[in-house]
């Protein structure tokens, strides 16, 4: 029997940011965010995204605050697998770039974090194009390289 999904707590050096759970009326912010990460994404789409996200046990959003603004997105899932133990994979990160440098990140991991530890899975694994010296900071080590590779099936929403 799987934990309940709860949302992990999470205390930061300054107190400054609070995480909580992703919620519908923070798609217009999302989308801002992972614009900054290169993904334009029409609302309608991210809109359709974040409700099966939301929608599914194994999966876990937040945002990150500071002040009242969100400055922070994570999504999280568990990726069971045959050939290696059950891991947390660090789907989505991204802090917005006025708050850079101010924890808002580390205290997103420590909720991705905590949320594997509820879970009991063996360790949470990410993949990144440019901030390997934040997740090295983190703990964080490179154990692969390896190539996406992508086919469209020309079926479902997004094709």
């Amino acid at each position: 029997m799987r934990p309940p999904s709860t949302e992990p707590t999470v205390a930061t050096a300054d107190d400054r940011t609070r995480i909580r759970k992703l919620q519908r009326s923070d798609i217009g912010v999302a989308r801002e965010l992972l614009k900054q990460l290169g993904y334009d994404i029409e609302t309608a789409e991210l809109t359709w995204r974040v409700e099966r996200v939301l929608a599914a046990a194994d999966h876990y959003a937040a945002v990150a605050e500071q002040a009242g603004r969100v400055v922070g997105l994570l999504h999280v899932f568990e990726r069971p697998a045959l050939e290696k133990p059950c891991e947390a994979v660090v789907q989505a990160l991204v802090v917005d770039e006025i708050a850079r440098g101010r924890g808002v990140g580390n205290a997103l991991m420590r909720a991705a974090e905590e949320w594997a530890k509820a879970r009991g899975v063996a360790s949470v694994a990410l993949t990144t194009r440019n901030a390997q010296a934040f997740y090295a900071r983190l703990g964080y080590a490179k154990v692969a390289t390896s190539d996406l590779m992508r086919k469209a099936m020309g079926q479902g929403k997004n094709s």
